[in-house]
């Protein structure tokens, strides 16, 4: 008895679930996709606005270099079997 009781609340409670997300999913794709097409818009109308314009920034390249702390580099030669 107890086993058909469960089976019964778990079966409403999916059941419920399964009717809000079929109610709630589309209104929260609905403002995802306004927000994504509100960020499109507003960086298109920034990228219009600076059209003409030329900005450069200038980061010279530099080689990384080694810590001390990691040792000394030895040259070596490599040797050939006959």
């Amino acid at each position: 008895m107890a086993l058909l009781k469960f089976l019964f609340i778990a079966i409403a409670i999916l059941y419920i679930i399964r009717m809000l997300a079929r109610l709630l999913l589309p209104v929260l794709f609905q403002n995802m996709v306004k927000k994504a097409q509100q960020q499109q818009n507003a960086g298109y109308q920034q990228a219009k606005r600076s059209e003409g314009s030329i900005r450069v920034d200038y980061a010279p390249k530099t080689k990384p270099q080694v810590p001390d702390t990691e040792g000394d580099f030895v040259e070596y030669e490599e040797i050939k079997e006959k």
